[in-house]
């Protein structure tokens, strides 16, 4: 039937024979959609509604003044890295997760880190608060990147024989 014509390449090998990659293909998945929602709610609220966020989000209010330019700016760039969380959510292929999950440390990993030096008027359930919720939305980042790596890194493996 294929007189002629050059063979079908086959198509690359979608998981692993013992499931590994479909598993980390879901964790790569919640851990997007954790942060896809994330970026999603706080950009919405900081764009369309810039004075609520200030005053009603969790600890904004322990770095006065609030700017309704700087909100609206911060609001517009959270919607931009949920785009891109959300297109690897969707797609979850290394050319999608690895840059959108990058482009979210390179916010989250400072961002934890001005909040850790920056807790002087903060109750201690803020700090608590404040410290988990921006150590592991940043640490999600990072894992993104690595069980995408370990993932790919699998595929790549020929089958044991």
């Amino acid at each position: 039937m294929n007189e002629g014509r050059s063979p079908t390449p086959a198509a690359p090998r979608a998981t692993s024979t013992d499931g590994r990659d479909t598993a980390l293909t879901a964790l790569i998945r919640i851990a997007l959609a954790v942060l896809f929602l994330d970026e999603l709610v706080v950009g919405f609220w900081n764009q369309v509604f810039p004075a609520s966020f200030y005053n009603n989000f969790p600890t904004v209010t322990l770095t006065p003044p609030f700017s309704e330019h700087y909100a609206r700016d911060f609001g517009g760039a959270t919607l931009g890295l949920a785009v891109v969380l959300g297109i690897a959510l969707v797609a979850p292929r290394a050319a999608f997760t690895i840059p959108a999950a990058a482009a979210f440390s390179t916010f989250a990993i400072p961002h934890f880190f001005f909040h850790l030096t920056h807790l002087h008027h903060a109750t201690r359930g803020e700090k608590v608060f404040l410290t988990t919720a921006n150590a592991v939305v940043a640490l999600l980042g990072l894992l993104v990147i690595a069980l995408t790596l370990v993932r790919d890194a699998r595929r790549r493996r020929p089958p044991a024989t």
